[in-house]
């Protein structure tokens, strides 16, 4: 150990552990490995596992969503637009065809994650139909999994539970309508 610097004292030394002691030869196997007790937890106070424990975490749930939500960006004009897009159904933003095969979210109550599998096929201007993007698409790090074009961008921003509503259609009715009410009577 080496000497404190000049006008420095020393640090008090660290108190030493006992060493584990083995159990006496009359104490049955069944109490020699007996795992100590764990003290309850106060209200507000959490208490940690013993080092000995393993804490499985419950599996995460998704939830499967019909509709998946894209922004995409016109870079000639600058213009940023958001569009819905239902499972299984091709959208075209531009030279652009996007379709999103599955969209996951998470529970309010879990960490916030939104995932799709997207593939996003260019129509060039012979009229060929090639595939540029074929993946996970993640709502958090657009950055990371967008699809950068020459002249478009697009990544995920969000799922939906609704259908999306498409341009001349009447929206859906809800699912489960309350039952029809007679009119109130009228007054004389």
């Amino acid at each position: 150990q080496r000497p404190p610097p000049p006008g420095q004292t020393a640090p008090p030394p660290r108190p030493q552990r006992p060493p584990r002691q083995a159990a006496p030869a009359d104490t049955p196997p069944s109490q020699q490995d007996a795992p100590r007790e764990r003290r309850q937890a106060l209200p507000g106070e959490t208490v940690a596992p013993a080092p000995d424990e393993t804490v499985i975490a419950p599996p995460r749930q998704r939830i499967n969503n019909p509709t998946a939500v894209f922004s995409g960006l016109d870079k000639i004009t600058g213009r940023i637009i958001s569009f819905d897009v239902a499972i299984d159904e091709t959208v075209q933003f531009g030279a652009l065809q996007v379709t999103p095969r599955i969209c996951y979210t998470r529970p309010p109550t879990e960490t916030p994650q939104t995932t799709s599998f997207v593939e996003v096929d260019e129509v060039t201007l012979n009229g060929e139909v090639r595939r540029i993007y074929g993946g996970w698409m993640f709502a958090a790090s657009p950055g990371l999994s967008g699809v950068e074009h020459s002249i478009y961008d697009v990544w995920l921003t969000d799922c939906k539970q609704t259908a999306p509503l498409v341009q001349g259609q009447a929206p859906a009715p809800p699912a489960a309508a309350p039952a029809a009410q007679a009119p109130p009577p009228q007054r004389r």
